[in-house]
């Protein structure tokens, strides 16, 4: 139906509204599909840049400072100024990925941290490093936002958790290259280690845009730029089934406001739904109950990710193992390889638990779980710090709670929280309501980052953990009353999900809807 425009939309068709979807048989676990697997490894590609960047500055940092001579304040603005100028990438990452595609944007965030890691590693003084860090933390901004959001656009419901908690394996992934990359430079000179330290991040770049050419565009970017037989080609490759590319098709196609009767290849889609207008006003100034309800649980879980400390934790680990009694920058960094490791087992096991368990279980012991590390790590600190004698049991239970608390991190709160924000907004909203989380998530990483060390000077280590403790436990209280299970719902039914949600609702399973043989496509899910 071409021609179409916004004035059709408020007109009821005079057909029956319920479309008959083919009966998809009796209940069956579907196998992974491949294609819809490989998309996300590539697009969950960018967010090595990140894990990279902040696990090599953990270890970096301790031969800048000797390098370049310059304070600890000067080393916490260095570690968390990227998260600060990585906003400026998440807030033009949804504008930039409405108007070139969810693609191109990938390939964008690649380049701009491509540019930004050759910078830092022939950087010769502190000015010319954070320059540097400047146009890096624009992509890591763009990879933030871009990786989750196009992932659940591309998976079938029956694996969206699994898919779309590849940014955050990635992420890990990055971190634990960084701190291989940190020993294995660390007997360099020192004017060099450093640098090649960070220079090397470039390599993940180029792959990544070497991979962008085998991935198909979002089927629910083509469907708002009225290109709908290019988003049926693709939702044929990346659903489980014909039947549930026909549902996905026919349900994006009434998010983004075109009649379901429409079956050209090609359509005019209004300039609102296509590019994104007035998704600000309808976000922020005069949001719906239920949106209003998404972007107060999208903003909480991207806060409370990052004030329970994770990055303190991933940043200045070497710290932390100092404090705790490992002397030698050896011990230190041999301490926090393993601490990757245990983060990048942690989270893949967390992959195949999504679909199965469903978020808010495993964000619930997720977040539990650290609360107890957490408690443990400060008090064992407190003791070691107020003794003068090697506590030989805290220093080993010190080193211990730091790995329990990134493996239960890791386990919940790390990938939950970007599947989550990334399927609980509508199609018309999701690209800026993604990009609000990620800038809640950079400037609470960021605060915590370049405020670590300020703070431990003021309360001790110790004291600094006991505050994350507590943040975390505040954190568990509002995901237990504020978080719906989103597991087996497809994206365009989160608006009733969240509408209706009473927190004692989700002590029942929820209701699958893909396994209905019939449904209503008609009906008023936005």
């Amino acid at each position: 139906m071409t021609g179409f425009t916004p004035e059709n939309q408020a007109v009821p068709s005079p057909a029956p509204a319920t479309k008959h979807v083919p009966e998809l048989g009796p209940p069956v676990k579907p196998k992974r599909n491949k294609y819809a697997f490989a998309c996300a490894i590539l697009a969950s590609m960018t967010s090595i840049l990140l894990g990279y960047d902040i696990g090599v500055m953990s270890g970096a940092m301790i031969y800048i400072k000797r390098d370049l001579k310059i304070s600890d304040l000067q080393i916490g603005i260095l570690a968390g100024s990227l998260n600060i100028y990585s906003l400026i990438g998440s807030c033009a990452a949804g504008k930039t990925s409405d108007w070139i595609g969810r693609r191109y944007t990938i390939v964008l965030a690649g380049a701009i941290f491509f540019a930004g890691a050759l910078l830092m590693g022939f950087a010769p003084n502190y000015a010319f490093l954070m320059f540097g860090r400047f146009v890096a933390g624009i992509g890591v901004g763009y990879a933030l936002m871009i990786a989750p959001v196009y992932t659940a656009e591309v998976s079938p419901a029956s694996s969206r958790g699994f898919l779309t908690s590849f940014p955050e394996v990635f992420i890990n992934a990055g971190i634990m290259l960084g701190y291989v990359s940190n020993l294995a430079f660390s007997k360099f000179p020192l004017k060099l280690g450093w640098r090649f330290m960070l220079g090397i991040g470039a390599v993940p770049s180029v792959l990544l845009a070497l991979g962008v050419l085998a991935m198909p565009e979002s089927p629910r970017w083509l469907v708002m730029q009225g290109r709908l037989g290019e988003a049926k080609k693709v939702l044929d490759r990346t659903s489980d089934s014909p039947a549930e590319a026909a549902l996905r098709l026919e349900d994006i196609k009434e998010a983004a406001g075109i009649p379901a009767d429409c079956h050209d290849d090609v359509v005019q889609v209004s300039r609102k739904n296509s590019h994104g207008e007035g998704v600000w006003r309808e976000l922020l100034i005069r949001p719906k109950p239920a949106v209003r309800r998404v972007m107060i649980a999208a903003i909480g879980i991207h806060f409370f990710q990052q004030a329970s400390g994770i990055d303190a934790v991933v940043l200045f680990s070497p710290r932390i193992f100092k404090t705790a009694g490992l002397k030698t920058d050896h011990q230190q960094l041999l301490a926090t390889v393993a601490v990757g490791i245990v983060k990048t087992s942690f989270i893949l096991v967390a992959t195949f638990l999504l679909d199965r368990i469903g978020r808010r279980p495993l964000l619930l012991t997720s977040v539990g779980g650290m609360v107890l590390s957490l408690a443990t790590l400060a008090t064992s600190l407190t003791v070691i710090g107020q003794t003068e004698k090697k506590v030989m049991w805290a220093v080993v239970l010190s080193i211990a709670t730091v790995m329990t608390y990134v493996a239960t991190f890791s386990i919940g709160a790390g990938p939950i929280t970007w599947v989550y924000t990334s399927e609980i907004f509508p199609l018309r909203l999701r690209s800026q309501g993604s990009s609000m989380g990620v800038v809640v998530n950079r400037v609470t990483s960021g605060v915590i980052s370049m405020g670590f060390l300020p703070m431990s000077k003021a309360m001790t280590t110790g004291g600094a953990f006991y505050l994350f403790g507590g943040i975390a436990t505040v954190a568990w209280v509002f995901f237990y009353t504020f978080l719906p299970e989103t597991q087996g719902r497809t994206l365009e039914d989160m608006d009733e999900l969240f509408g209706n949600f009473r927190w004692r609702d989700s002590k029942s399973k929820p209701k699958n809807t893909s396994s209905n043989p019939e449904v209503e496509i008609g009906s008023n899910k936005q």
